[in-house]
């Protein structure tokens, strides 16, 4: 039986989940431009040369951030998609009302604000934004939507326009929350802001649901 890790190095495996931690915590408080590698580290408790053992600029730990929340969370989506066969509205309603619930309660919900802000100085930032968050993402939805076409429980439809549809409202909300809602300013229109995203993903599905035999929408 192997003894058990030593402090230092429990502390030492943990280093960059804290760094990530951190790093989300500094960035979503002063925008990532303004944050500086060294409070990252020292709201972390290292140093800035332990920093960059993990991490070699701010642009990767950034990238870590990410992949660490948005793209974990569609690797899972993808997974359970990948195991049901269930009815394919369901499905859509049920995944991705958890997922975006799931974001717009966590800290991730601020990357989609630090992307928008910062893409145009820090280009790199977007393309890899591009290609591993919104192209995957994209895949995973507007195939979800093939299926239920194929399966004839969705009527024939534009898929690029429908990922757009249902993706764009709820970047929308998570904007919202770290922008007017973070000074305060709160839609009174807009309510429960997780009852909302159940409202228009059940919009979004009724608008897909193929019409019956008497060419009235199913219900």
């Amino acid at each position: 039986m192997s003894d058990p890790a030593s402090p230092r190095q429990r502390r030492k495996d943990a280093r960059p989940s804290e760094l990530l931690e951190a790093a989300m915590a500094l960035f979503v408080e002063k925008g990532f431009a303004a944050t500086k590698s060294e409070e990252v580290a020292a709201r972390a408790g290292v140093s800035k040369g332990t920093l960059y053992l993990y991490f070699p600029s701010k642009e990767e730990l950034l990238k870590a951030v990410i992949r660490d929340t948005l793209l974990a969370d569609i690797a899972r989506g993808a997974e359970r998609l990948a195991q049901e066969d269930g009815p394919t509205g369901q499905l859509l309603v049920e995944l991705m009302t958890d997922w975006w619930v799931n974001v717009y309660n966590s800290p991730s919900s601020a990357i989609f604000k630090l992307v928008m802000t910062e893409v145009r100085n820090f280009p790199d930032i977007g393309e890899f934004y591009l290609r591993e968050v919104i192209e995957p993402g994209h895949r995973l939805i507007g195939g979800l939507v093939q299926r239920g076409i194929d399966r004839g429980e969705f009527r024939a439809v534009d898929i690029d326009g429908v990922v757009h549809s249902i993706v764009l409202p709820m970047v929308m909300l998570c904007l919202h929350k770290h922008s007017m809602g973070a000074c305060g300013f709160s839609d009174s229109h807009m309510g429960n802001p997780s009852e909302f995203i159940r409202q228009h993903l059940d919009l979004i599905l009724n608008g897909l649901r193929a019409p019956r035999s008497d060419g009235k929408p199913v219900l």
